[in-house]
């Protein structure tokens, strides 16, 4: 689904494995995607992963390029 928002389930996230999470980093590091949508549903997915597991992307939370706000 080139150019298409996807979401993720709490369900779909929870299944993911270790091995998954790093190959998925993998592929936002090496940044070589057919489209530029492909790195941005990726984006999306280790950002999802981060707030429901953040256990599993503590070594790629770099890849988020997240800022710590007050959205009070």
């Amino acid at each position: 689904m080139t150019g298409s928002v996807q979401s993720f389930s709490p369900e779909q996230i929870e299944q993911l494995t270790p091995a998954e999470v790093a190959a998925l980093a993998a592929r936002l590091e090496a940044d070589d995607y057919q489209s530029p949508f492909e790195g941005l549903q990726d984006w999306h997915l280790l950002r999802a992963i981060a707030f429901q597991r953040p256990e599993l992307v503590d070594d790629y939370i770099h890849l988020l390029d997240l800022e710590a706000f007050d959205e009070a």
